[in-house]
């Protein structure tokens, strides 16, 4: 019983580190946001390589590189196109 608990409570406490959710990027209707094809010449247009491209929560978000070659995650707001959340490899 004592290691069952250890387990729930290891669990608990590694779940923050194990699931990351997207940020909060915009309260408008996705009837309000830029185009994927917008958005994504805006990213190209900030430096970045995009590798993937997709919608996070209410977020677009880009996995790719800056235009240092260094890896990126990053989410925007899909209304205004602004830098959200940056995740920049070193």
């Amino acid at each position: 019983m004592k290691l069952k608990a250890a387990v729930v409570a290891a669990l608990v406490l590694l779940s923050p580190t194990l699931a990351m959710a997207s940020p909060n990027c915009t309260t408008e209707a996705q009837d309000k946001w830029m185009s994927e094809d917008a958005m994504k010449a805006k990213v190209a247009e900030l430096g970045y390589t995009i590798k993937t491209f997709q919608v996070s929560g209410n977020c677009y978000e880009i996995y790719g590189f800056t235009k240092d070659e260094k890896r990126a995650e990053v989410y925007f707001n899909p209304v205004t196109g602004d830098v959200v959340e940056a995740e920049i490899d070193g």
